[in-house]
């Protein structure tokens, strides 16, 4: 880590310089349905940065990035790249949208990064520990909310979840003390830095997740499917401070 997390910085600096200051960009959408995802030149210009960037270092590593697909597919390492997850919040003017950066060894994420660059915050983690760079830097940890009923937890949008997934959902919401949506990837971040204690979310591609994983465990918390599982190859997540609260949430999600 001691190679990794400086170059993690250097990555951040890379995406950040493509994309601060600028203007609310126009929004293309890519969606080929009549559905809504929008991309901007924002996405394109930082996953350029950020691949430059991995092209330099790590020449024999492949790269997966939402807007411009796999490079070196066959590739044992390979780094999963969402430039700018929240884009709906970028063409908004809100400060919540986020780039994620994850490494990927044999199929599993083993280190990643969440970066806020509006907020300046920068959580880093890995397999045993993570880190936020803001200003100075800090162990992240999260709350270890044990108790459902005491949980401050986050989804992006309900209206991204099928039917059965919002009663699912609603059976949480129910008991849970407090409810915040909007915030995409920046949730994770906050959940590993104790101030929310448990995220659900639904259709969540490959390059949407990836960096998660190694933040949250990092911080001591704990990220599954809503079967409870460690699988989350078919995007639903669900994240948490704890291993008690992650089962109180799995068993209301599945009640």
């Amino acid at each position: 880590m001691s190679e990794l997390l400086p170059f993690f910085r250097e990555l951040s600096e890379a995406a950040r310089a493509a994309t601060l200051g600028a203007e609310v960009p126009v929004a293309d959408n890519k969606a080929a349905s009549g559905d809504y995802d929008p991309v901007t030149e924002l996405d394109r210009a930082a996953e350029r940065a950020l691949r430059a960037a991995i092209e330099a270092r790590f020449p024999d590593d492949g790269i997966e990035g939402e807007e411009y697909g796999v490079t070196r597919s066959d590739a044992r390492r390979r780094w999963v790249l969402d430039p700018i997850d929240g884009t709906r919040a970028l063409i908004c003017g809100l400060p919540s949208w986020t780039t994620l950066v994850a490494l990927v060894e044999d199929g599993e994420p083993v280190a990643g990064f969440i970066d806020a660059p509006v907020l300046g915050e920068l959580a880093m983690g890995w397999d045993g520990g993570a880190v936020l760079q803001a200003g100075e830097e800090r162990p992240l940890r999260v709350s270890g909310c044990a108790e459902l009923r005491d949980a401050r937890v986050a989804t992006t949008d309900v209206f991204l979840f099928d039917r059965h997934e919002v009663d699912a959902f609603e059976r949480v919401r129910r008991e849970v003390r407090v409810t915040r949506y909007g915030l995409d990837a920046l949730a994770y971040a906050k959940l590993a830095a104790g101030s929310i204690d448990l995220v659900i979310e639904s259709g969540l591609k490959t390059h949407d997740w990836s960096a998660l994983v190694p933040v949250v465990r990092g911080a001591g918390g704990v990220i599954g499917n809503w079967q409870g599982g460690t699988d989350l190859s078919r995007g639903s997540i669900v994240a948490a401070a704890s291993d008690e609260l992650f089962e109180q949430a799995i068993r209301t999600l599945a009640a």
